[in-house]
């Protein structure tokens, strides 16, 4: 199995910032719950092409991001096709191998995988994201003396592996979920963004 993806990487959690859970502390308030989307603006995974798509994990984590045990309930596009979603379920649940398999093993289960509709904009730190009535926010970057994006590098979590983050927070955050227990309503929260590029080649890695 073979995969190559390039988009931008837009989370929002209960964390406030910045996140500690990226540099291995312990969420704030002990538990964290998040979404992490994934917008792909090009990509392919065996030939199928799922360029423009959007995948959203909606989590519950219950301790230290490294421990694990967290539940889930995944978004995808309402426009997707069967086959695409069949390609970013072998990928996003780690079946596909490669970078995102680490990340998939964290999650201890799968609720759901529902279709919605998908909004998810952002450039160096700024943009808008939402899942229907689902999710709603709005993220602002931190920046430098020079007015550049703040950026994190080498922390040692990262849900966009090889890539630096661009850190910020969520000048508003709503998400509900019944069956996570999620009634969240706040701003002034953790938001982190950055570009990401996945990219595995199952038989290349296994020479």
């Amino acid at each position: 199995m073979a995969y190559h993806l390039e988009g931008d990487l837009l989370e929002v959690c209960t964390c406030e910032t910045l996140c500690p859970c990226w540099v291995g502390e312990d969420p704030d308030g002990d538990t964290c719950d998040s979404s992490l989307a994934y917008h792909i603006r090009s990509g392919s995974i065996d030939g199928v092409d799922v360029s423009g798509l959007t995948w959203v994990n909606v989590v519950h984590i219950p301790g230290n991001v490294l421990d694990g045990n967290w539940r889930a309930i995944v978004y995808l596009d309402e426009e997707a096709t069967a086959e695409q979603e069949a390609a970013l379920r072998r990928v996003f649940f780690g079946e596909a191998g490669g970078p995102i398999a680490d990340l998939a093993q964290l999650v201890s289960e799968v609720i759901d995988v529902r279709r919605a509709p998908i909004v998810c904009e952002v450039k160096e730190g700024r943009g808008r994201f939402e899942i229907g009535e689902v999710v709603k926010a709005d993220l602002e970057p931190f920046t430098g003396p020079n007015g550049e994006p703040t950026e994190l590098v080498g922390s040692i979590f990262s849900t966009i592996p090889g890539s630096p983050a661009y850190v910020g927070k969520a000048t508003r955050y709503l998400q509900k979920s019944a069956e996570l227990d999620q009634d969240i309503d706040i701003a002034g929260h953790n938001a982190i963004s950055g570009p990401f590029v996945f990219d595995h080649d199952e038989k290349a890695a296994a020479a």
